[in-house]
């Protein structure tokens, strides 16, 4: 199986899309603006929709995505996240005032959407990939995703800083090939970084240390205007490391 990066900036303009992965046809980790770029076709294959935390950079792309599909659906579109995640989604986008609410059409017994709750430590299977959900500190409830195949391993941080949970949560399993980890802000932002809870570069390299594993390293979610100057400060801060920059259409075989 194969995941494919559809977008993963930290904001948008031309050619900038925001977070969203494409695990082999029927699957998404997260929806931002990256899988707005799918055809028609391929849009309507999707069934699966693991999302790390609600903020609007990491979601837009659902209600839109139902829209778009539901009258081609014959099972639910179905959303897996934490409960606060699923709650925010319920509160404050299907809510019949921001887009309808797609877990009652056409009814309540056969809807188009349907919510599944999943807690850090659960694990997944879809197809021939097992989906492990791991807690990461970010300003709302949030979750990364370890990704297992019979090809290989990935891990995916979503949104977060400092924290044990993740790396703690990957030392666990004996393999980790690949590792997509954020680093949104340059080390100039550090306080912002803080408050906002991101890493930037030195945070970063202070919880990667953290890792018994050396896998690749691709870094994600750069704000735009500073990626340049954030990967030279994560390469300087982590020389020990495969640092690479994230880029749509990378992939990764699972």
């Amino acid at each position: 199986m194969e995941l494919r990066v559809l977008g993963c900036s930290g904001g948008i303009g031309a050619d900038l899309r925001t977070t969203s992965l494409l695990l082999g046809e029927h699957v998404l980790i997260d929806a931002g603006t990256g899988m707005c770029d799918l055809r028609l076709a391929q849009l309507a294959k999707i069934r699966h929709i693991f999302v790390t935390h609600s903020h609007l950079d990491h979601v837009a792309g659902i209600p839109l995505l139902v829209d778009t599909i539901f009258d081609t659906l014959e099972s639910p579109l179905t959303v897996h996240a934490r409960r606060e995640t699923l709650t925010a989604l319920r509160e404050h986008i299907f809510n019949d005032i921001i887009w309808p609410d797609f877990t009652r059409i056409p009814n309540h017994r056969t809807p188009v959407l349907r919510y599944q709750e999943m807690v850090p430590g659960e694990q997944r299977t879809i197809g021939e990939c097992t989906v492990e959900m791991i807690p990461v500190n970010h300003a709302v409830p949030a979750a990364g995703y370890r990704l297992s195949g019979s090809s290989g391993t990935v891990a995916f941080s979503g949104d977060t800083s400092t924290n044990d949970e993740f790396w703690g949560a990957l030392n666990r399993h004996d393999e980790l090939d690949a590792l997509i980890v954020e680093a949104a802000f340059p080390d100039r932002d550090l306080q912002l970084s803080r408050l906002a809870q991101h890493y930037c570069p030195q945070l970063l390299a202070a919880d990667l240390a953290k890792l018994n594993h050396r896998p690749r390293v691709f870094i994600t979610h750069l704000k735009p205007g500073d990626e340049d100057l954030i990967m030279r400060e994560c390469r300087h801060a982590m020389p020990d490391f495969d640092l690479q920059r994230l880029q749509v259409g990378e992939s990764f075989s699972l």
